[in-house]
């Protein structure tokens, strides 16, 4: 029986306009690298709850440019699963829209300055450049978002980055181990946006996009998205066995029942409406694991 999306109503309208199963992807990092850093030296509060907000806001607003320009191209319509909504079926103006996108980047230039008087000015150049990416990922005149690059981009950008980022205004510096403990966060975003793509494979091919998951074949794509995950994993076992965490890390492993959920309902299903849980549980994925390793890392710093 065809299912049908209902019009959210009141301030779920703007609630769902933030996409809020995506800004887990700018919360976990910010947690993770923040956690990181705490093993150097003392936590600056006012600093991480900055960078929080700041990141938070960026993938609001990069999630409405997306709603927009996806909208302006005619991609998005009623029936569209994963989207928002607030234009095709709420009836908000596009141009509110994109108006709220471009304010929430202002605040978070605000909060951006702040954060670069406190640690350095440098940072301002890395900000500007990442909050540029977030409007290009679906808008200029060639969306990253519809090439075979999304996947890389938002993984460097939402996962390792933002852990780099996080734990550089805590010390003041970046270290390989920072480094390669933002190896699985860059996995797991980009594998919120590998589980995007497999939902929207068919509606994408029919736009003309050029996804990874379209090149890859649904199949393949979803092996990747498998693959995402069990290098996720791995490598926090490879980090332990190399003596650069402790075994607490291993607190990441109760999240592995998500990303098995995740796959299975891939495999099982087809449509997109009913494959959305597999989404969800990708994004949880994500949480989970940045949560639960930052958690891992602090109990074996205190012990």
């Amino acid at each position: 029986m065809q299912q049908t999306i209902k019009a959210d109503t009141g301030w779920r309208i703007w609630w769902q306009l933030t996409r809020p199963h995506t800004l887990t992807a700018a919360f976990a990092p910010v947690f993770l690298g923040t956690m990181i850093a705490l093993t150097y030296e003392a936590i600056h509060f006012p600093l991480f709850i900055a960078m929080l907000v700041a990141s938070v806001f960026i993938q609001m607003a990069t999630n409405m440019f997306n709603e927009y320009y996806d909208f302006k191209r005619g991609l998005d319509t009623e029936k569209s699963v994963g989207i928002g909504g607030a234009i095709v079926r709420n009836g908000v103006k596009p141009k509110t829209v994109l108006n709220l996108a471009f304010l929430l980047y202002g605040v978070s230039i605000l909060i951006g300055i702040y954060i670069c008087m406190e640690t350095s000015w440098g940072l301002a150049l890395v900000g500007l450049v990442s909050m540029l990416i977030g409007y290009l990922y679906t808008g200029g005149p060639y969306p990253i978002a519809y090439t075979p690059f999304g996947e890389l981009v938002s993984g460097v950008v939402m996962g390792m980055l933002l852990i780099l980022i996080a734990f550089y205004i805590q010390t003041g510096t970046v270290t390989t181990e920072a480094i390669l403990l933002s190896i699985p966060s860059m996995l797991l975003v980009a594998a919120i946006m590998m589980a995007n793509n497999i939902r929207d494979l068919e509606g994408d091919k029919k736009s003309g996009r050029k996804t990874l998951a379209i090149l890859a074949g649904r199949s393949q794509a979803i092996t990747i998205l498998f693959m995402f995950f069990i290098v996720s994993y791995l490598w926090i076992v490879g980090l332990i066995i190399f003596d650069h965490l402790t075994p607490w890390a291993l607190l990441v492993l109760l999240s592995i029942p998500k990303p098995i959920i995740a796959i299975s309902v891939f495999k099982k299903y087809l449509q997109p409406l009913e494959v959305a849980p597999a989404m969800k549980e990708t994004a949880i994925t994500n949480t989970l694991f940045g949560l639960l390793l930052g958690i891992g890392i602090l109990i074996g710093h205190l012990l």
